[in-house]
């Protein structure tokens, strides 16, 4: 049986992992994450984001993706993020991973350098020493992908993340993942409207799933959303925010393209 393409990125993932571990200990990381909190960092940032009245957006930066290919040549991470910033988001995703979307820490950094926002570090997460990347670098939150972890491995990155002061956004595309990361008690739920093992997107996965889920846990809609109306009809379901990422990287003018995309939610929202 062929590999899926969660799979084959997993496998990259780890990889990558190996190389960069052999490149900088884990105590290095360790002493500039701690050095990095200390200087102002806030615990739970993107969960007091999420819990603010009304639905959101966490804008992401991403280069390209398996799926659609290249999205903004030459992208400019502190540029755009600035620009997200202006428009109205209430977060910032920044995808880190190399070989498949063209990420790097260095974007994470220069994500944190340009914005104050609550920033997601979003990753193939299969190892604590990506945590402590992720601290180092800035960021405020990491993405856990049940798909991509079993129980055991969900639940220790899940603990490590909350001891280290990061959020997590426990992922999650079908009922059966969302039992486990209830399971953890997990306190920030993220429905991804695109199966990572085809790639195949359905933005009714959230609304199927948002009746599973404790309405003290903010949930964030993932993938498929471009539209106003998609982000009002998700902000009545209960929906805490939607994430966005191709269509504001594809946008010739990304903060007006979020500004627009917020200015008609809310009039959709009103007009219900």
């Amino acid at each position: 049986m062929s590999a899926t393409i969660l799979e084959r990125i997993l496998a990259g993932t780890r990889e990558e992992l190996e190389r960069r571990r052999r490149a900088v200990p884990l105590a290095a990381l360790e002493a500039q994450g701690a050095a990095g909190r200390d200087g102002g960092r806030a615990r739970g940032a993107l969960f007091d984001a999420l819990c603010a009245p009304g639905i959101g957006v966490i804008a992401e930066f991403k280069r390209r993706s398996p799926s659609a290919g290249p999205l903004r040549e030459g992208a400019d991470p502190a540029a755009m993020v600035a620009a997200y910033e202006r428009a109205g988001a209430r977060a910032v995703s920044v995808l880190t991973e190399g070989p498949h979307f063209g990420g790097s820490l260095e974007d994470l950094r220069a994500a944190r350098a340009a914005c104050a926002l609550p920033l997601l570090r979003k990753d193939f997460i299969v190892d604590r020493y990506q945590l402590h990347e992720a601290r180092a670098a800035g960021a405020d939150a990491v993405l856990l992908i049940v798909a991509a972890l079993s129980r055991e491995a969900l639940g220790e990155l899940h603990s490590e993340a909350a001891r280290l002061g990061l959020d997590a956004l426990v992922e999650v595309h079908d009922r059966e993942e969302l039992a486990r990361a209830l399971e953890v008690d997990a306190q920030l739920v993220g429905v991804n409207n695109r199966d990572l093992r085809d790639f195949t997107v359905d933005v009714s996965r959230t609304t199927e799933l948002l009746g599973a889920i404790p309405d003290e846990v903010p949930v964030v809609s993932e993938s498929g959303i471009a539209h106003p109306a998609q982000i009002a009809e998700l902000g009545r379901a209960g929906v805490a925010a939607v994430l966005i990422g191709e269509s504001l990287m594809r946008a010739p003018d990304p903060e007006e393209a979020l500004r627009a995309l917020l200015a008609g939610a809310g009039a959709t929202y009103e007009n219900f």
